[in-house]
């Protein structure tokens, strides 16, 4: 099962090598590791999907908290709903004829046109997992030329919707996005 983590820590050098590091030297994967600033100077918050067996994921969470730029870490998998995103740039082969296809399939998935030119065009996927594999299956019969992905990102959800749910009593312990 895989599990999303948040990790804000200070912005340091080698930060990024002594996470990954501690993940990888637990024989895990690092499916996706996104990293950026925050909105306060000098703290960076890292998402990070690892793929691993339900109760090792207490055990990398108690460590990567001792790593001494750590400031906080959540397991937004087990903590509750969270919005998720992935960002995508495809380049599709996109002759004459076949771009008005592309684009209303591009259209379809709410894709951004960033780059047009003679036979191809790029255009930006913003979504979820399901969405980015969705969409990538509907260009692969014009031709993929080349993509670039970022990792996910993630926050947990706030709002209306998740306060409801808790006063209610109905809150699920699930990916909301």
């Amino acid at each position: 099962m895989k599990n999303t983590f948040t990790i804000l820590s200070e912005d340091n050098p080698g930060v990024l090598m002594r996470i990954a590091g501690l993940i990888y030297r637990r024989g895990y994967n690092i499916e996706s590791l996104s990293v950026g600033q925050t909105d306060t100077p000098g703290i960076s918050r890292f998402t990070v999907v690892i793929e691993g067996q339900e109760g090792d994921y207490d055990q990398i969470k108690k460590q990567l908290v001792k790593l001494i730029e750590v400031i906080e870490v959540k397991n937004l998998t087990k903590e509750g709903p969270f919005v998720e995103r992935w960002l995508t740039l495809v380049k599709v082969r996109a002759p004459l004829d076949k771009r008005p296809h592309i684009l209303q399939t591009a259209e379809v998935f709410r894709c951004r046109v960033v780059d047009i030119g003679a036979e191809a065009v790029t255009l930006e996927i913003t979504g979820d997992k399901g969405k980015m594999n969705a969409c990538m299956e509907a260009f692969r019969p014009y031709g993929i030329l080349e993509t670039a992905g970022s990792g996910q990102v993630a926050l947990s959800r706030s709002g209306f919707v998740q306060e409801k749910l808790i006063k209610s009593g109905f809150a699920e312990k699930k990916q909301l996005s």
